[in-house]
């Protein structure tokens, strides 16, 4: 272990943890804060993550430290793709496996039933979230006040699901006696019916890309009120944050080798993977000067929008073009790293 007065210097990118179940996103940051300081990188360097994963759900969970964490705001605004099972029948007051039942229901679904219906949740929709949720109802957290047994109104919000679609099913009782989950890129349709009964389904595993701010659960809760039953989320996992995704994603286990001597450059990703979805600007040196003296920077012939300006390979700052002028949306102190 290195000496508290041999501390390296402080890191500079991404972690991207594959979440495992059960562990909150604040413990999930605690346990990166750690292995940095049992590696001896001391107790000063920033660390934040990009947008919070229920303890009951897994998968991508981008950790920011150093100068990337000037970053964590954008990516709980970027997009991300989930994958989730809804169980029906049941429907919990937390939405997921964690709470208790509320409300009950006999009717299964068929997947002809649930393709019908998905069109409805696909665009922009509106929906209320869980009151099981980290949202602030006159300056308390919703959750708390759910578990105070208090009634809890949550106002509906719009939000925008880019793509649904089902990945795999399980038939339910006197459904036809399928013993495992069918995906339906292997299985055949289970819709033989010419009347369309098929097969009832006791859970749909889906994928969804959607907006900030939209909450499975509750995508889950509606699609089932629109079958004409109740469902709980048996299962979510995210699998693209922003530019991430489990390509990028390592392991619990494999962070804490950090702590335990392994080099940290074999799981930290450089501070620019995290802009990989907008283009960049190369800067000469007098303009790199500039921009990190905040100056606006004129008489550029790229199209409106968001950059990241580079100096070299070293990133210098986020940047909002508008009619040829470059502003600093937020720069990043990387000169002394540059190479």
């Amino acid at each position: 272990m290195t000496s508290a007065s041999a501390t390296r210097p402080a890191p500079h990118g991404w972690i991207i943890l594959d979440k495992p179940l059960g562990l909150g996103s604040t413990q999930a940051v605690a346990a990166v804060k750690r292995n940095l300081r049992e590696a001896g990188y001391g107790k000063k360097v920033k660390v934040g993550h990009g947008g919070t994963l229920d303890p009951l759900a897994t998968g991508i969970l981008p950790v920011a430290l150093g100068e990337a964490t000037k970053l964590t705001g954008r990516m709980l605004d970027a997009s991300k793709i989930y994958e989730f099972t809804v169980r029906f029948g049941e429907e919990t007051d937390t939405l997921d496996l964690e709470g208790k039942v509320i409300a009950t229901s006999d009717v299964r679904p068929t997947l002809d039933q649930v393709e019908a219906v998905l069109p409805r949740f696909t665009g922009p929709i509106a929906q209320v979230p869980p009151v099981y949720s980290a949202l602030k109802v006159d300056g308390e957290r919703a959750y708390d006040l759910a578990r105070a047994g208090q009634d809890v109104e949550l106002k509906s919000r719009n939000v925008t699901v880019y793509e649904l679609s089902p990945l795999s099913f399980r038939g339910g009782a006197g459904g036809g006696g399928l013993p495992e989950t069918q995906r339906l890129d292997e299985a055949p349709h289970p819709n033989p019916s010419p009347e369309g009964e098929g097969l009832a389904l006791s859970e749909l595993t889906l994928r969804a890309h959607v907006s900030k701010g939209t909450y499975i659960r509750s995508l889950a809760r509606d699609i089932a009120q629109a079958l004409g039953t109740c469902g709980t989320v048996s299962m979510l996992r995210r699998v693209k944050a922003g530019p991430f995704d489990l390509s990028h994603a390592i392991s619990l286990d494999k962070l804490n080798e950090i702590g335990k001597g392994a080099p940290l450059e074999q799981i930290l990703l450089p501070l620019e993977v995290g802009l990989d979805d907008i283009p960049a600007i190369d800067l000469g040196s007098e303009q790199a000067r500039a921009v990190r003296q905040g100056r606006v920077l004129t008489e550029l012939s790229q199209e409106d929008g968001l950059y990241w300006a580079r100096e070299g390979n070293t990133p210098v700052a986020l940047m909002e073009l508008s009619g040829g002028e470059a502003r600093v949306v937020r720069g990043f102190n990387l000169s002394d790293v540059a190479e």
